[in-house]
């Protein structure tokens, strides 16, 4: 499964609903939660570099994105968490590995803290780890875009006429750098044909999915306590120190409680850094190298 090929989703019931899920690669499971606005294709989109190191990767639509249907019984993280063990227990899974991306932060940390006899490492690239206000980072006009028709309608064209475009938002949008650090990663990306591609797929994977999103921005913002404190599972965070949508403070906060987590911070990296930093390929070959240690340990 590459960069831009994402698979066809299943939709199987589980013991505490319908779940749509993306399954691909083999050897040890992982689990993918998506970010907010999400959805499988995303999560098998960001999960694909782990599939192309032997692993296999289940990503999961969470409650009230594509085909997962939202209900007031999975509706906060700690119910998500539920679902999501709901899911592997379907799959005949009993021990995985779960690694989360922005939004994905809640319901992941809560599925580790709970289950340590089931999941046996947590992975969190730029989650959030506490209160989360969405409103700081996005207008109304955004959010129409976002989850309107017209919003993906706007991303598929301007993908396919305006590529450059897309990927300068990708480096930029989601960062704080000075304007040639930005025109410098937008260089990068989009001469680096692996980068570029998954930005532009994962461009498609962010629009016209309102019962979600707004979902995520009822429920972050009550965040209280996590109990991190409490994860004894083995803990690898990651983030882009220039991340401006979930700012850094998020995994900072996440480090300083959970015990013996280990943080790699992607200097002057944005919110997608773990794909298109100049030093992703370092970076998700030593997210490989904790899922394959921790797994044998």
């Amino acid at each position: 499964m590459g960069s831009t090929e994402v698979a066809v989703s299943t939709v199987i019931d589980t013991s505490l609903g319908t779940a749509e899920y993306i399954d691909g690669g083999q050897g040890q499971p992982v689990l993918f939660l998506h970010g907010s606005p999400g959805g499988s294709d995303q999560g098998a989109v960001m999960g694909a570099f782990l599939v192309r190191r032997g692993f296999r990767v289940i990503a999961l639509s969470r409650p009230g994105y594509l085909e997962t249907p939202l209900t007031d019984a999975l509706s906060s993280p700690d119910q998500q968490s539920d679902f999501e063990l709901a899911l592997m227990d379907s799959l005949g899974l009993d021990r995985f590995a779960v690694m989360c991306w922005s939004g994905g932060g809640p319901s992941s940390y809560r599925l580790a803290m709970k289950h340590p006899e089931r999941v046996t490492a947590l992975v969190v690239l730029a989650g959030v780890s506490m209160k989360y206000e969405f409103a700081n980072g996005i207008n109304s006009l955004e959010y129409s875009l976002l989850t309107g028709g017209l919003g993906a309608w706007v991303l598929k064209e301007m993908a396919r006429h305006a590529p450059k475009q897309v990927v300068k938002l990708a480096a930029t949008d989601e960062a704080d750098l000075t304007k040639e650090q930005a025109h410098e990663l937008t260089e990068h990306i989009w001469n680096d044909e692996e980068k570029r591609e998954f930005v532009l797929a994962i461009s498609g994977t962010i629009s016209g999915r309102k019962v979600g999103l707004a979902n995520d921005r009822e429920q972050f913002p009550t965040i209280e306590d996590l109990e991190l404190e409490r994860i004894t599972v083995p803990t690898l965070l990651v983030h882009g120190t220039a991340d401006s949508d979930v700012r850094p403070e998020q995994t900072e906060n996440a480090a300083a409680r959970i015990p013996n987590a280990e943080v790699i911070r992607i200097e002057n990296g944005g919110h997608l850094a773990v794909w298109t930093d100049p030093t992703s390929d370092e970076v998700q070959e030593r997210i490989a190298a904790f899922l394959t240690r921790v797994s044998s340990s």
